[in-house]
């Protein structure tokens, strides 16, 4: 139940903490100081507890900002990759990339399409905004640099 309710809410507060204020020193003489002492710890306890609850719910508030922001970002980078083929200076014909999402984005068969014959085979990382490439990707690059790349031909009987 509310303490002040009604259209004169404002009048009767101020007056409530007035009567209050004329109440407490006639309550604290009936009290030890010893008592005193243990009533405001445990009331500076308590404040210390609700400033501390409202830093944490601050806290969690920008970490869930920030979380919604992030995932964002991610959904976008995916949506890119998606649609890179189709976006102009794309590497090579849209046909002739196929889509892995993992490690690579992309393999491409330039010419596969068009001419029947592969002219090269590229192996495509879509970024998108300031993204920089992962340890993975990383050293799938240097490994395509350094030629440590092979066909294999694997059969089941």
């Amino acid at each position: 139940m509310p303490l002040f309710k009604g259209p004169f809410d404002r009048l009767r507060a101020p007056l409530f903490f007035y009567r209050l204020s004329l109440i407490i020193p006639y309550m604290l003489n009936n009290f030890s100081l010893s008592t005193l002492l243990l009533i405001f710890v445990i009331i500076l306890l308590v404040l210390l507890l609700i400033i501390q609850q409202i830093a944490m719910s601050h806290k969690l508030k920008k970490i869930r900002q920030d979380a919604v922001k992030r995932s964002n970002a991610v959904k976008g980078g995916q949506l890119a990759e998606q649609l890179a083929p189709f976006l102009p200076n794309f590497p090579c014909n849209p046909a002739d990339a196929h889509f892995l999402g993992q490690p690579i984005d992309y393999i491409a068969f330039p010419g596969l399409c068009e001419k029947n014959t592969v002219d090269e085979i590229l192996l495509i990382e879509v970024k998108t905004g300031s993204s920089q490439l992962s340890q993975r990707e990383k050293g799938i690059r240097q490994a395509v640099e350094a030629g440590k790349i092979r066909y294999v031909e694997y059969r089941i009987n």
